[in-house]
Formats: structure tokens, sequence, C-alpha cells
């Protein structure tokens, strides 16, 4: 089914580009009013529909940079924090290394590719309205008032998407729906407040779907808007009303202890029972990766990897020693893993480096060895990861390298792009129950229900301890422990043992840079992890995060573009 609907991908985005792009179309009739009788049709309008599908994927147009749009966000959710540095060496992608030390401008290419990318998006969902509206008001063949309220809330819903990822990275964004021209589109200012607009979309979602239309997987259904509901309004602190979405979803799905971590990341395993919303990614039939997982293609590795291209993405030291534990296998809350650390072989020379052994008697969670890539540890069925032979530059970005995104070797013939392995089918999760209940916990902590929490968040450390040890030659590679908390003494432990789970689960899914800055506390983090992670790598020394530092610049062209009606944000 899967293949079906991507090659259905690829149809809508040829015909949504032939109706709307072309310059026969734009002289013909104003962008974005689609009159042409070949789509004001059912089809037509199921068309439009899985072309706004399609760029969830961030994707227009060939393969290539496209990062910044990525759905894993792994650039401004991750590398932005304190997970992850941008990798490779220091002249490739300058501008990445200024989002990474919080130094951006407005001319920055890759705040250019989320904007560019994101309205896109909302584009192709206003067009799927407008039509859907023009075909249901004629005379001819419609829905039925069943499907016409699906189609409108699918659409709706990926609006809202749309411009949640717009608002949390600039904060003020011009609003476009179905009833705007393009003519007026472009004379609008970034002055009003999108979040009404994006909450009431999401709401009609959660209202009027229902079960995923014809059992599609992809296909986004009331679970999906019910969580990213709750997601929504958990970012505004609204805890008493993202609550009770977020239990729905985790009282309709089974228990999280039954469902395999791993599964999360194995592109044989997706759209399993915790994919709540995910990008469906997919090789097309004629080998081509546009439908693919094309936003995290710079993020495979180096030198003697099975895939090497092109060393970005490597996880930081103080996300890998927060996978440290206590004798108790609980985390250090209060910030201990960084004494003594964990460095791997970094800094070692000559035989030192040469005869280094991985420390078996390293107390860790689990979890490190399932979403860091470290040497002497088997990194999925590729063999044991060497070190500084998968890494681009060491000295720069450290010695781990980043695993969830990543597939099987042995998945590699069907599921990789021939000559660009790169490029693969994997789906990215955007929101899996896991992040469910680390967001119903953060909601019971807020509203004084310290059992609940702790009842949620050891959930999710119980099904960690299943994970199999990793092994060289029979024996662990790491001393593994974790172990559920055995109380919430009070609301700040509780706050604090959520949000580092989150950090632990949820690591390099591109979350953390958004967390920290609706949690209040980005500038008091990344300020501390510079002053520890300076000491190994120059990239992250001297990081002073100043308050505009919580957003990113209005890119210089879209001002430019709309002879400065957009304004730019405080600070830049």
């Amino acid at each position: 089914m899967k293949i079906r609907r991507i090659k259905y991908f690829v149809y809508a985005t040829l015909v949504f580009s032939t109706f709307s792009c072309s310059k026969s179309f734009l002289e013909r009739n104003p962008q974005a009013e689609l009159t042409y009788p070949q789509i004001e049709s059912k089809d037509g309008v199921e068309g439009l529909l899985i072309g706004a599908y399609g760029l969830l994927n961030g994707n227009i147009d060939g393969t290539w940079g496209n990062y910044a749009s990525a759905p894993s966000q792994w650039l401004l959710g991750e590398v932005a924090a304190d997970n992850a540095h941008k990798g490779s060496n220091n002249g490739d992608q300058p501008n990445m290394n200024l989002i990474e030390q919080h130094k951006p401008t407005s001319t920055n290419d890759n705040l250019q590719v989320l904007w560019n990318r994101s309205y896109e998006g909302i584009v192709r969902c206003n067009n799927t309205l407008r039509m859907l509206a023009q075909l249901q008001a004629g005379s001819g063949d419609k829905f039925d008032e069943t499907r016409a309220v699906q189609v409108q809330g699918e659409a709706r819903f990926l609006r809202a998407h749309f411009y949640f990822l717009l608002k949390r990275a600039f904060v003020n964004v011009p609003y476009v729906d179905e009833s705007i021209s393009a003519a007026d589109a472009t004379s609008l200012p970034n002055d009003t407040d999108v979040n009404p607009k994006i909450e009431e979309d999401l709401k009609f979602a959660v209202e009027n779907l229902g079960d995923k239309y014809n059992g599609e997987e992809g296909r986004i259904d009331k679970a999906a808007a019910q969580a990213y509901l709750g997601k929504f309004l958990l970012y505004q602190d609204r805890y008493a009303e993202a609550l009770p979405l977020l239990q729905a979803v985790i009282d309709a799905k089974p228990g999280l202890q039954s469902l395999a971590f791993t599964d999360n990341f194995d592109i044989a395993k997706e759209n399993g029972p915790e994919s709540i919303f995910a990008v469906q990614h997919a090789i097309s039939p004629d080998g081509t990766g546009d439908n693919g997982n094309v936003g995290d293609m710079l993020n495979f590795f180096y030198g003697t990897a099975p895939i090497s291209c092109c060393g970005f993405f490597q996880p930081s030291f103080d996300l890998v020693n927060s996978f440290r534990v206590t004798a108790d296998g609980l985390p250090m809350l209060d910030g201990t893993y960084r004494d003594n650390p964990y460095l791997s072989d970094f800094g070692l020379s000559g035989t030192d480096k040469t005869n280094y052994t991985v420390n078996k008697n390293l107390a860790v969670d689990p979890r490190l060895d399932y979403t860091v890539g470290r040497r002497g540890v088997p990194f999925r069925d590729w063999g044991i990861m060497p070190g500084d032979g998968w890494i681009r530059d060491p000295g720069f970005a450290g010695p781990f390298v980043a695993m969830k995104h990543t597939i099987e070797r042995s998945q590699f013939a069907s599921n990789t792009v021939a000559g660009t392995q790169q490029i693969t089918g994997l789906n990215v999760n955007v929101i899996r129950l896991a992040d469910v209940y680390l967001m119903a916990a953060e909601c019971q902590v807020e509203l004084g229900n310290l059992g609940g929490a702790l009842t949620l968040v050891n959930a999710v450390r119980e099904r960690a301890a299943l994970l199999e040890p990793k092994q060289v030659s029979g024996q662990d590679v790491a001393t593994y422990n974790v172990k559920p908390y055995p109380s919430f003494p009070n609301a700040e432990y509780a706050r604090n043992a959520v949000r580092f789970e989150r950090r632990l689960e949820l690591a390099l899914e591109g979350h953390r840079f958004y967390d920290l800055v609706r949690w209040g506390v980005a500038k008091d983090v990344l300020e501390s992890y510079s002053g520890f992670e300076g000491k190994y790598l120059s990239i992250s020394r001297n990081i002073t995060f100043q308050p505009q530092n919580e957003y990113y610049p209005i890119p210089q062209d879209e001002i430019d573009r709309s002879g400065g009606v957009l304004k730019q944000n405080t600070g830049y």
C-alpha cells in the first residue's frame, strides 16, 4: 500500500505543478485560482490533497538543499540545541555553523528554505480547500458529505502543521488561507498572531476526522489531530486543555511497554502502533528519491562507512554523557554526568588511539547505543563502529555519529537510491506515542498530579529497559542500567525528570531546541552547555544566547519581495 500511495504522491505533485506553476497558467488565470476542468473533479481534489501531503518531506524539486525543511528538524531542532553539532568540517555549509552558534542572519539560506517549503505546503492546502468548495458548489459529480468533510479535515490539519513550523521558528508570519487571492497575499503584513488560526484548523480536524481514509497509512486521522492539538496547546502552557486530548490518544493505543523502541526506526516496521503522525518516505518505482527522506541526506557518514556522505549531524559530548546513570539506574538530573565525562577515543593519539577499547564499565541507559554510534559498539548490522574512519573531521565535531535516521545494511537495495544511498525510504515520526506520554506527563506535573506523571515517565523507562544489550564476542559493551523512578518527591524534581526523559527518549528527533525555548530555559541551558562542550570543540565555545535567539530572522528575500510590508523580527 505504501508504494501505491507514494506513486500517487508523484502524480499529484505533477498535476499540481502543471496547473499552478506553468507560465501558460499564470497568463490565463491568477495563481492559486484553480479553475481547470481537469482538476475540478473528485480525482482532481484528491490529487491536490496528496500534493499537499507531498510537501511534508520538505521537498519541492530535486533532492539536495532541503535540510532545514526536513521533517526531522535536525538542524533547527537539534543542532541549535545541546544535542548535536552540524558535523562535517568547518568550511562545509557555513550558514549551518551560524545556526549552531546562534548567530543567524536574515540571509541565511536555511531559513529561506524552511519559509519557502512551508508556504508552498500552505498554498497546496489552500488550493485543495478552494477546489473542494468549488466542486461541492457545482452541479457535477461531488463527494458525499462524509468524504468532503474528511478532505477538509486533512487539508486543514496539514495547513496547521505548516503554520506551526513557521510560527515556532519565526513567530511573526503572514497568514494566508483559501479566501485570499495571490495578489492580496503579497501585501499581507506579519503583525497578526497566527495561533488562533492554527488552533481553529486543528480543532476542525479533531472534530471531523475518524479512522484513516481507506485505511491508508500516512493519512491524517483523529488520533493524529488530537495529539497535534494537544502539543499545540502544551506549547502555550494550556495544560488542562491539552491533557484530555493527549490522554485520549494514550487510551486508544496499546501500552507503550508492549511496543519495541527500535520499531520507530526500522523501515520494515514503520507505521506501527506507536506512530501517530509520520511523514511517509519511499524510493519511487523508477528508483528516484524525490519522495524519499531527502532532508536527512547529508547526515550519513564518511570514509569507510557503508554509506559515505556527508558527515553531518553528530551527537554532542553532552548528549552522550546525559545517558549515564547512577547506581540506581536513574539519570543524573543534577548535571553530574559532566563530571569525568566519557569522551570515547577523542583526544588520544599514537598507541593509545590505536589500542583503544570501549569501556565496558560505563554505566548507561541502553537507549544510548540505539541513538548514537560510538567506537567499539555494533552499529545496526553495519558492523562495529570504527571511530574516526566514519567521521569527516573528529576534531571539529567529535567522535560520535547519529543512528535513528539510518537503516539496516540489508535494507539498502530496495530502500535507497542507487548512486545516492544517503536518500532512504525511512519514514520520520513527527509525533509518536512516547512523545505523547511525555507531553501528558508534563501536563500532569503542571496540574499537580505527580503520581500521574510518575506513571507515564516510568512507562517510558520500563520500555527502555527491554532493549537488548549491545554485545561484542558475547559481552555487553557497557553496563546497561535503566530503572523506574521510585517517586517524584516534589514538583520541581518531577518537572526536571520529565524534561530529562524527553531528552533521552526523543534525542535527535527534532524536539530539543523548541522544548528549551518553550520551557524558558534556553539561555541557561545553552550557555552552560557551551561552557562544557567548548572545552573540547571550538564550534561550541563562547556562545551567548540573546533573547532574539529564541526565534529566527525573517528571510531578507521575503521582506524585499513584499516591498517592505513584512517587518523584521526584533533584534535582527
